[in-house]
């Protein structure tokens, strides 16, 4: 292995003691040798040795410098911003380019101005909230969950940038600095980054906004490259909905009532049958979680029978029912479990029942609502929770 670790040396290229090929500090940093090559060309971040002046060979400070290109693009910072920082943290190259303007006088180029996680990232290239009737899901293997979104945009909080533009191609539009960041990560399947991106997200923003403002918008735009791309990308959308997933389920929940005092009847959260997009849902769950909630948390295509045996063995206070299109959304179904009782009589009781996704959208089903947003639905949740008295889940 040569001192990059990029792979064994020619003993008889004595230009491999000059430094490390392209390919080889591309498969380093997982980039594509051609973003190696455009970021030389338009940034001025390139090797300082070139063989035969064409040829580059990247010298160990020369891959820091790219290492912390890396690390800003992934932080969401645009390339020639990023570039800049990079070379002020490195080392200075000679002359200006294109893309590259010199930066203001006074303006800090050493550092980024969003902290970033950590992990290398390439060059750059919405499913609404749950519980609303807008909200697109983790896809199945044949169709594009992000793509089907409709969730109408939420403004982002004074003093965040947003600008027009996309990450590695993914057609971001306008939206969170975040959303880049985690795009170009998504883009070159860097797992880790990804992780650390919405671990981010959740910590500094909290679970809504960071749903809303950076995991939906970004999903919708994978999964519309996906679906203008043919075959390509979806990869990057799975990979993507995948580690959403995971990142709302490491959402802390609130502690447990003490000993001795009775809770308050679950939640319970399913989607319709012949539904198989559930990430909305999870979100919903986690945010009720997160509120000291007691979930019960069925996830795609739940049969009818199974979610009526359900809802009568838990007595829950509360239904939310995911649809994602027209063609899963079941009336009949959401009636029925709006009319379900238990108790004694001149006792009895029925769980509120939430219609979630834009397959609801439409005429209205009654006795039932439709929160239109995660932030709704939690709100809907917590005034019925105040509402319901505390007792045994079972009936």
């Amino acid at each position: 292995m040569d001192a990059a670790g990029a792979g064994p040396a020619d003993p008889a290229d004595p230009a491999d003691s000059v430094g490390t090929t392209t390919g080889a500090v591309a498969r380093r940093l997982g980039v594509s040798p051609a973003t190696l090559r455009s970021w030389d060309r338009r940034y001025g971040i390139g090797p300082e040795v070139r063989r035969d002046g064409r040829h580059r060979r990247w010298a160990p400070r020369d891959i820091a410098v790219l290492e912390e290109m890396c690390r800003l693009t992934a932080s969401g910072i645009p390339p020639a911003e990023a570039a800049r920082a990079a070379r002020a943290a490195g080392r200075p190259l000679p002359g200006g380019t294109e893309d590259s303007p010199a930066a203001p006088s006074g303006a800090p180029r050493a550092a980024s101005p969003v902290a970033s996680p950590g992990g290398p990232s390439g060059e750059p290239s919405g499913a609404p909230s749950p519980a609303a009737g807008h909200a697109p899901a983790a896809p199945p293997p044949t169709a594009p969950a992000a793509a089907t979104a409709g969730a109408s945009p939420v403004p982002a909080p004074r003093g965040t940038a947003r600008q027009p533009g996309s990450g590695n191609g993914l057609p971001l539009g306008d939206v969170r600095q975040e959303c880049r960041g985690l795009a170009r990560a998504a883009v070159r399947l860097d797992a880790t980054a990804v992780e650390q991106l919405l671990a981010s997200a959740v910590e500094q923003h909290g679970l809504v906004t960071a749903w809303e403002e950076v995991m939906v918008p970004t999903l919708r735009a994978a999964g519309r490259k996906w679906e203008t791309a043919g075959d390509r990308y979806v990869e990057v959308e799975h990979l993507l909905s995948w580690h959403i997933s995971s990142a709302l389920r490491r959402v802390p929940s609130a502690p447990p009532p003490p000993s001795g005092v009775p809770g308050a009847p679950p939640v319970l959260l399913a989607c319709v049958p012949d539904e198989q997009h559930a990430l909305p849902l999870e979100a919903l769950a986690a945010g009720l979680t997160e509120q000291g909630f007691a979930v019960r948390m069925f996830g795609a295509a739940l049969p009818a029978e199974a979610l009526d045996a359900a809802v009568r063995r838990t007595g829950p206070a509360a239904v939310i029912l995911w649809s994602q299109s027209r063609s899963t959304a079941n009336r009949p179904l959401a009636r029925h479990v709006a009319a379900s009782e238990w108790g004694v009589k001149g006792a009895r009781t029925h769980p509120a029942v939430l219609l979630a996704g834009p397959g609801w959208a439409g005429p209205s089903v009654p006795g039932t609502l439709r929160p239109l947003g995660l932030r709704e639905a939690l709100e809907a949740l917590g005034r019925l929770r105040r509402t319901v008295p505390a007792g045994p889940a079972v009936p």
